[in-house]
């Protein structure tokens, strides 16, 4: 029991050490995170809804956290990347265009006929002709 409450007070004071060691920009950052995860976390029914403002506020301050403290978010870079790329593929689909219409059987079977019965002429002259 005693090793076990040494352990905790000896990682207490290594979690304070580094924290000495990083700028106040930096903790002020991870404190706005934490304050906005808590606030999703309580608007919760059964789990958490992110809303567009929710997630625009987390993908700025998220990318001016440490990158050590990134990964242990509840938003992790993965998860703002995912969202990116789920807003791009909503806003830039476009219906599949159809392109050209595919050239009837008797045409194509005319086609073969000109080229293999006049084996001189190319293919502009075959269209002329089909024109």
């Amino acid at each position: 029991m005693s090793i076990r409450l040494l352990y905790l007070i000896f990682a207490r004071v290594c979690g304070w050490l580094v924290l000495l060691g990083r700028s106040s920009a930096s903790k002020n950052i991870e404190l706005l995170v934490l304050r906005h995860e808590v606030a999703v976390l309580r608007r919760t029914q059964p789990k958490p809804r992110w809303d567009w403002a929710d997630r625009a506020v987390l993908a700025a301050l998220i990318r001016l956290l440490p990158t050590t403290l990134q990964a242990h978010r509840l938003v992790t870079p993965g998860t703002v990347l995912r969202w990116h790329r789920r807003l791009v593929t909503r806003k830039w689909t476009h219906p599949q265009r159809m392109g050209r219409p595919p050239v009837s059987a008797e045409i194509a079977v005319l086609i073969e006929r000109f080229a293999t019965e006049n084996a001189t002429w190319g293919y502009q002259r075959i269209q002329g002709e089909l024109l």
